[in-house]
């Protein structure tokens, strides 16, 4: 029998290893239901990141309800459409969805955060932190 803590660690670490040289495409318009909810027509691809090889830090191990993981570094693109992000989704390396984030600007909270929500095309995109919360 695994314990609440041993499955949040394990989770965390099989999203991290699946994200390891994938991209984040960050989109605009109202996020999906779920990551596995087709795209709509208000979803307009804004920019794409890449991640690193070793996409996030995992941390020890620890007994608390939570725990976290921050990503790596993430290699920043140039957007090919102008809006507003709202949210991000993370695929593979092979282009398969892994998980969908919320975006915002510093200090919003958000759990991908980027230079500016305010995206316009041939800008610069770039992210300053991405971190994964896990409750049990």
């Amino acid at each position: 029998m695994y314990s609440a803590a041993a499955t949040r660690e394990a989770a965390l670490a099989a999203i991290a290893a699946l994200c390891n040289g994938g991209t984040i495409n960050i989109y605009s318009g109202t996020q999906p239901t779920t990551p596995d909810t087709a795209l709509g027509g208000g979803n307009n691809l804004l920019a794409t990141l890449t991640f690193d090889a070793t996409a996030f830090t995992i941390p020890e191990s620890d007994a608390s309800t939570s725990s976290t993981i921050t990503a790596s570094t993430i290699t920043g693109g140039t957007a090919i459409y102008t809006g507003v992000a709202t949210f991000a989704r993370a695929l593979t390396s092979g282009t398969a969805v892994v998980c969908d984030f919320t975006v915002g600007a510093s200090g919003s909270g958000a759990d991908l955060i980027i230079n500016s929500t305010s995206v316009s095309s041939g800008a610069s995109v770039t992210c300053s932190s991405l971190t994964i919360t896990q409750n049990e």
